[in-house]
């Protein structure tokens, strides 16, 4: 009886000593990616707060991954935007909720640990796609123009932009130095003075942006401030009648999966940082669907955890979950106390942060030593992020892991066939390894060159497996040489019965 208060008191100065400080540091790197990743995806600045707050304050209690840090992210920006575009800001919480009701469907039946068997390739390259699309689309916020809708116009338009930036003046230029500044500021963060870099780079950066527009009287945009109370929009019947359409349903399924696969190869991720206790992977999908079920309650984004926000948490030396709950608090006492000071951002400061996390997620230097070691996965990567460029998020994701499995299918399928000549002067041919349909070109292609007045010897004896294909093709090769001398089989009872 006597230990309990003196442990309760020990936790409450674990709390004051290291996850109150972490606390704030996770608050001031969330606070300018919330916003930032918001207004990117095409609906008010608030709505990625109350994200922000709600993966602190709901998802941060709920069991999983003790130290990372939930809330919107900019793996998912584009295909938030894309969802906005084409359903509408209202319907945003529909799917969002359905996806957190799908998330919760997939912890309860334990398929948390599957999305761990994702090749790493596909996930690259879905990072690197989503990377390479915000990029563009940013480029056009930065120099306050509106972009184009597809991800391969947005590419292409860049030159064309760039020169009417340079070209044009006024604000369009002044909005762009300000998103190269902070840019730039955000690269060089690391090698200011520690005194300075005591300060999250987002915050920094974005801070001396609005001093900058502010001194400087710059006629560029900024963020639009309506309050909570005027951007929290709970779904009506109708919005949740239009979730039966094709449409609908396959954003969800969308959300659903990038978002699942997001949160928990950042709990990876996150583990590999600290000591502390391992992620369940069912429980923390669970804690993502409760998250998600309320922001979409409430109309807000969909949420993630994002390794940015969980590593911050981790490196300054946060011990348990407290930190990630305060952090969301210090959300909401921000947004409550101090909405108007979101209307002093610049937008092109943010579009500038965004930047920035799009770079990160294009992995460049690792792409050539990959290319030298492993070209089928170099491929994987760079076919998934070139079909989210050109097509889109889901589409791009599918074709990387079609391609994974053809590549596995390839890999796994290994047959060895050796031809030799038997002392009778018939021809022995001989299998060793998996046989597949997608040997078969090879394997026809040796047995067809067989002189046609030569007995055959096949021996199968070496096969571990033979598919449905390579049995219906030999059958058919056996019948045709049948024809002008005999084949003899060994290993398999009869070709026939296909």
């Amino acid at each position: 009886m006597t230990r309990r208060p003196a442990l309760r008191l020990s936790a409450y100065r674990t709390v004051l000593r290291t996850d109150l400080p972490s606390s704030l540091v996770v608050f001031l790197v969330a606070l300018p990616l919330c916003v930032g990743v918001s207004v990117a995806s095409g609906a008010p600045a608030e709505l990625g707060l109350v994200t922000g707050i709600v993966g602190g304050l709901v998802t941060g209690l709920l069991p999983g991954s003790s130290l990372q840090v939930s809330g919107p992210a900019a793996g998912l920006t584009v295909l938030v935007f894309g969802a906005v575009q084409e359903h509408g800001l209202a319907a945003l919480g529909v799917i969002t909720a359905a996806a957190g009701l799908l998330q919760l469907a997939m912890g309860a039946m334990k398929l948390g640990r599957l999305f761990r068997a994702i090749s790493l390739s596909v996930v690259q390259g879905m990072l690197a796609g989503i990377g390479l699309v915000l990029i563009a689309g940013q480029l056009y916020s930065a120099a306050g123009a509106k972009a184009p809708s597809e991800g391969v116009a947005k590419l292409l338009g860049t030159p064309r932009l760039i020169l009417d930036t340079l070209t044009g003046g006024g604000s369009a230029l002044a909005a762009a130095a300000v998103g190269a500044g902070t840019v730039a500021l955000l690269v060089l963060w690391r090698r200011l003075p520690a005194r300075i870099r005591v300060i999250p780079a987002p915050l920094g950066a974005v801070g001396i942006a609005v001093l900058a527009t502010a001194l400087l009287d710059l006629p560029i945009g900024r963020v639009e401030v309506e309050g909570l109370a005027g951007v929290i929009h709970l779904p009506g019947m109708a919005e949740i009648t239009a979730l039966g359409s094709v449409a609908m349903l396959g954003t969800v399924v969308a959300f659903t999966l990038i978002a699942s696969a997001e949160s928990l190869f950042s709990a990876a991720a996150v583990d590999r940082l600290h000591d502390g206790p391992r992620t369940d992977y069912d429980r923390e999908l669970l804690a993502q669907g409760v998250g998600n079920t309320v922001c979409g309650v409430l109309g807000a984004l969909p949420m993630t955890a994002v390794i940015v926000r969980s590593a911050a948490n981790v490196q300054a030396g946060a011990r348990t979950k407290a930190s990630r709950v305060l952090h969301g608090l210090w959300l909401l006492l921000f947004v409550v106390l101090l909405p108007d000071a979101l209307g002093a951002i610049p937008l092109a400061a943010l579009a500038g942060v965004l930047i920035h996390a799009g770079a990160k997620l294009v992995p460049v230097k690792e792409l050539l030593p990959l290319w030298r070691a492993q070209r089928g996965e170099a491929v994987i990567l760079v076919a998934t992020a070139v079909g989210i460029v050109v097509t889109n998020l889901l589409e791009g994701v599918l074709l990387g892991l079609l391609l994974a499995v053809l590549k596995s299918a390839w890999d796994t399928s290994q047959l060895q066939v050796t031809v030799g000549e038997r002392p009778d002067g018939s021809m022995l041919v001989r299998l060793t390894g998996t046989a597949t349909f997608l040997r078969l070109p090879r394997l026809l292609e040796t047995l067809e060159q067989l002189p046609a007045d030569r007995c055959v010897c096949l021996d199968l004896t070496g096969v571990r497996y033979l598919d449905r294909a390579c049995r219906s093709a030999l059958q058919t090769w056996q019948e045709r040489h049948d024809r002008g001398s005999e084949v003899e089989l060994l290993g398999v009872p009869s070709l026939a019965a296909v």
